[in-house]
């Protein structure tokens, strides 16, 4: 990451995939009568949702630089919490959604970490650290969820 700017046109494009994936994944489940595993994808993308709205708030007097979707270099084939589109599967139980979700959030937050452990810029890794701490508490969320359906309980996203 160069600039302020860039970080924030990452961040933004990171949470508007994520926030777009996770609601298409609630809308099939949701079609397909997979209730549960809907509540789960809908809340995650609605904490996308809040952390585009904080990327997008942070960068309002910002020199953002234009960026076609084809031109972000992510780690991966996609942004880093963009869930994987098999969990479009509408026979997906509550474990697999659960594994998929946690996947997602870790990539997120292993992503926010590799910038803060390379840049030299101090602002850049400021927010790096603030979007890591925040991704962590998602994970730990989730990590929550996870124990909780092992024992059989009611999930928190429900």
């Amino acid at each position: 990451m160069e600039t302020v700017g860039e970080f924030l046109s990452y961040a933004a494009k990171l949470e508007e995939e994520a926030a777009l994936r996770f609601g298409e994944l609630a809308d099939v489940m949701q079609s397909c009568g997979n209730t549960e595993v809907a509540a789960l994808f809908r809340r995650l993308s609605d904490y996308s949702r809040l952390h585009l709205a904080d990327a997008r708030a942070r960068a309002a007097f910002r020199d953002m630089p234009e960026m076609k979707p084809e031109e972000y270099n992510w780690p991966d084939l996609e942004s880093p919490e963009t869930a994987g589109i098999w969990a479009a599967d509408p026979f997906m139980g509550r474990t697999q959604a659960l594994e998929i979700a946690r996947d997602a959030e870790e990539a997120s937050l292993k992503y926010y970490k590799s910038i803060f452990d390379t840049t030299t810029d101090p602002e850049i890794r400021i927010l790096a650290k603030e979007f890591y701490e925040e991704e962590t508490e998602h994970v730990q969320e989730i990590h929550k969820w996870i124990e909780a359906h092992k024992a059989g309980k009611r999930l928190s996203a429900e």
